[in-house]
């Protein structure tokens, strides 16, 4: 079997504008790789159609799952199949608690008939959340709802956390962070890493990836990636800019 998420020539569209145009990645399991570039080349369009966005228009290509192709499949179908997306902005879902929520996504996963043991799951959730710093009065608050940025991240690496998935898209996870909020996240976010687990970490700074240390590198541009290279490149970014990629690709492209 492939052990991999795997992005094959995958073209995009919304409103007849193409986003995606070929894109290709691979993230073996074990490994971390960070996806950077400017706004409007496509990061975030990347990240909502693996998870099964429909208001993206998939032209051509695969999204592959340990080799099975999800694409086409339904929002909860791809969770199930152990793709996990947290959101760059997470939604409000009043009078929806964060242990009822977590709970019943938990318990979809289930064979039919079989019941979560509550004791085992709050004794699990209580130990994550300590992990992340969450005062546990929280798990009776309606998710998201009120929450601070740092809050919301928070919570979105708990789900994370509970629901044990085999790849973690992270979309600019880092956004709205402050510096404290950042370090708490990326501790949790890093006693997740195992050599069963994947992420792909999509982020604008280097600052994030200096608490979660990527294997790989990949600069995006236009649609494609068009650049990769290891944690020295991040910082390469961060000094240069992104003018230089931008400058490359056109030369290439002439």
């Amino acid at each position: 079997m492939n052990h991999s998420l795997e992005v094959k020539n995958l073209h995009v569209s919304i409103d007849g504008q193409a986003i995606l145009k070929g894109f290709n990645l691979t993230v073996p399991k074990g490994e971390v790789h960070a996806l950077m570039g400017p706004n409007g080349t496509g990061k975030s369009t990347l990240a909502k159609v693996m998870a099964g966005h429909e208001d993206y228009i998939v032209e051509s290509g695969e999204v592959l799952l340990d080799g099975v192709n999800i694409l086409g499949q339904e929002p909860d179908e791809i969770s199930h199949a152990g793709l996990f997306l947290a959101f760059q902005y997470p939604m409000e879902i009043p009078g929806v608690s964060i242990a009822n929520f977590i709970r019943a996504a938990k318990q979809a996963r289930l064979p039919e008939g079989e019941e979560i043991n509550a004791i085992e799951y709050y004794k699990e959730l209580y130990a994550k959340m300590d992990a992340l710093k969450m005062d546990r009065k929280f798990t009776a608050r309606s998710l998201n709802e009120g929450f601070s940025g740092g809050e919301k991240k928070r919570c979105e690496i708990l789900q994370m956390a509970m629901l044990d998935p085999k790849y973690c898209v992270m979309d600019e996870t880092d956004s709205g962070l402050d510096i404290d909020a950042l370090r708490i996240v990326s501790e949790g976010v890093n006693l997740m890493r195992s050599e069963d687990r994947a992420f792909l970490v999509i982020t604008h700074y280097q600052r994030l990836l200096d608490y979660i240390v990527p294997d790989v590198v990949h600069v995006m541009f236009d649609g494609r990636i068009v650049h990769s290279g290891d944690k020295e490149l991040a910082k390469e970014l961060e000094s240069k800019g992104y003018d230089w990629v931008k400058e490359a690709f056109a030369t290439a492209s002439a």
